[in-house]
Parts: C-alpha cells; structure tokens; sequence
C-alpha cells in the first residue's frame, strides 16, 4: 500500500498548472464577449472608485454606505440626465428630421431629371433613385430586420444590467477580492505581492489624474473656440467636448457634431456675411468644423501625449503610437486602457527582471521611471500582516 504524502510532486504540479492554464484561455476565448463587459464594468468601478475612498476618509460611513451613495448618484447622473434633455430636444430632433426628409425628397425630384450647365449635361438619374430608396428604407424597415433590432436592443440592455450589478459587486466587495488575490501566493511573498498591488494602484491613480486634467483643458479650450466663433450655448458645448474626452476619437467626433450641428441651425451671434441666413450658418459650420480638426490634432498628437507621459512618465511619442494602434486593433475600449496597461506592464516585468537576476524586487523611486506610491497606497497600509516589526521613531 503506497504511502499518502502531504504534498504534490513536483511534475504532478506542473501538470495541473499547465491544465488550469489550458482552462482558464479557453474559457477567456470562448466568453470573450462576458469578459469585455466584465472589464467595462471594472474600468467604470475604477471610475467612480476614488468618491467612495473620498466619503469614506472624510466621513465616518462604512464602505458599504459609501458604495451605496456614490453608485445610486452615479445611476440617477446616468439615466437622469438623458431622460431629462430627452423630452427637450424632442421636438428639435422631428424637426430637424422632418427637415433632412424634405431635403432628400426635394434633392430626388431634382436628380431625376438631366441637369443641363450650359453645354453639359449632367445624368444623375441614378443618385436620386438611390436617395429615395434609402429614404423608404428608413420609414418602412423589413419585418426581418425590425426583429433583428428587437433582439440585438433586447441582448444589450441584458449586458447593460449585467455591467450595472458588476460595477455594484467589484466596488463593494473589491478589498476582500484585493486580499484573496494576494494570498494566492505563498505566504513568503505575500508582502512583495502587496506592494506591487501599491505601485499598480499608484499607476492606475495617475492615468486617472491624467484623464481628468486632459478633459478640464479640453473643455477649456473648445469653450473658448465656440464663444470665439460665437455660436450659442458655447459653455454647454465645451463642457460636452470635455466630458466626451473619456471617450478617445468617438467621444470627441460627437461632442463637434453636436456643435456643428448648432453652428449650422443657429448660425454665429455676431458673424454675419451675407444677408441669406442659410449662407451664413453653413459659413459657421464650415468654420466650426475646421476648428475642430485643428483642435482634435493639436490635442491627439501634443497635449494628450504630454499629459499621460508626465502623469506616467511614460516616452510621449511612444503613447501616440500605442493609442493609435490600439484604437485600430481594438477599438475604443483598446484606446482607453492601453496607456495604463503598458505602465502597468512595465511594473510587472520590472518585478520580474529584478526577480530573475535575483536582486531585491523593488528600488527607490530615484532609481526607476515610475515614482514609489504613497505610504497610504502601500502593502504594510493595506495588508497589515502579524508579526511585522514597527521601526522606531527616529
């Protein structure tokens, strides 16, 4: 009878590493598109999660109530304030529609006729069918297609509940998920494990405050621009650019559609070229969307390089590139995690170097590119261990 020994073998373990390892990248690819909702729910936990800290150091309410507080506010912002503007714009939204409507059937019934410049003649029968197909497309979608949209509306608010209970559980619960992670290495490195918990936080801190300072320039700067050119509601529409920052590339293409619009149905408050209106509002939206571009370079390839670069001490040129290239392999979600992700990599590999040439695992902050976290933010705060000696003070 073979005798019962307390630990594996040591090819047994690889074994089982190996085929938990072959499990866990299965499971990743077959539930790819759960884990993309789970890491939007994350990175909007990791949002919000500074206003809990802020309650909970500043007041005396458990984590819990503070949890409760800033989610309940953050949903209400969320489905508030569209409901709000929604029976506003109600009526400017048909008109505007029932406008581009009439547009499109006068610009049909013009093309479907030669148009004669001179000696030329223009045969342009076919832009005007298309036009009107289009249009009938529009107001007499195909059953199987309205049903299509049913059920694709039905799955994305069933993923939507889904985020909204998983930014509730990784917020309340996410200190005992922190500490389940840490002790699943051996109690030897647990510390080391903790402080580089701290240095991933610090990094992941610093992306945000790097986020929130990009957003208040924009917005700065596109308010100016609107009041400049003098199209109304210029403060509102500054404001939108600057929040739609958090957002790369799309969020900033709506918040100037949104303006451009405004520019080409009320005009400017002071710029007046012709005396047809029409004339001058397309002369304001051309020049609102030149702005734009200007800005929306100016902004992709200097001041939001320069910002994360400082933020994350991170090459500026090297940031460009990976937000570029992320955007195009991953789209928008790949834009707004690559830069925190490659900081945070850069930790990783830096632990695992260090590991590997067996020297001490962490340096000073002088002696690497990223700077040492706050005391609060590190392992011996947040992962007080028995038996960890107090130094004296000095």
């Amino acid at each position: 009878m073979r005798k019962r020994t307390d630990q594996w073998s040591m090819p047994f373990r690889y074994t089982m590493g190996v085929i938990i390892f072959i499990c866990i990248a299965a499971f990743l690819i077959y539930a790819g598109e759960a884990v993309k909702m789970f890491v939007i729910a994350a990175f909007a936990a990791y949002l919000i999660s500074p206003a809990v800290t802020f309650l909970m150091e500043r007041t005396r309410l458990s984590r819990t109530a503070a949890v409760n507080i800033v989610y309940f506010s953050a949903l209400i912002l969320l489905v508030g304030i569209p409901a709000t503007l929604t029976p506003i714009f109600f009526d400017e939204i048909q008109l505007v529609a029932q406008d581009v409507l009439e547009l499109s059937a006068e610009l049909s019934g013009f093309l479907s006729s030669p148009i004669q410049m001179g000696g030329l003649v223009l045969h342009l029968e076919q832009v005007g069918e298309s036009l009107a197909h289009i249009k009938d497309n529009i107001l007499t979608p195909i059953p199987e297609e309205a049903l299509k949209l049913l059920e694709t509306t039905s799955i994305n608010v069933l993923w939507f509940l889904i985020i909204l209970v998983t930014v509730h559980l990784l917020m309340s619960e996410w200190p005992r998920i922190r500490n389940w992670l840490i002790q699943l290495a051996p109690e030897e490195y647990q510390d080391e494990m903790g402080e580089l918990y701290g240095r991933l936080r610090y990094v992941w801190m610093a992306y945000l405050r790097g986020q929130i300072v990009l957003m208040v320039v924009v917005g700065v700067v596109f308010t100016i621009a609107w009041a400049a050119i003098g199209i109304p509601g210029a403060l509102v529409l500054g404001v939108i650019a600057g929040l739609f920052t958090l957002v790369p590339d799309v969020g900033p293409t709506l918040a100037a559609a949104i303006a451009i619009g405004v520019a080409l149905l009320e005009g400017s408050t002071w710029i007046h070229i012709s005396p047809d209106p029409t004339v001058n509002k397309l002369f304001v939206g051309g020049i609102t969307f030149v702005t734009y571009l200007i800005l929306i370079n100016a902004k992709n390839f200097f001041v939001r390089p320069i910002i994360y670069g400082r933020s994350l001490h991170m090459n500026e040129a090297l940031i460009f590139i990976a937000i570029l290239s992320a955007t195009i392999l991953w789209g928008i979600m790949g834009a707004l995690l690559i830069v925190p992700l490659m900081a945070s990599i850069a930790v990783i590999m830096e632990y695992l170097r260090r590991r590997i040439l067996g020297i001490p695992p962490f340096v000073d902050s002088g002696e690497t590119q990223f700077q040492a976290p706050p005391e609060k933010f590190q392992n011996k705060a947040l992962f007080p261990r028995k038996g960890r000696q107090k130094k004296d003070n000095p």
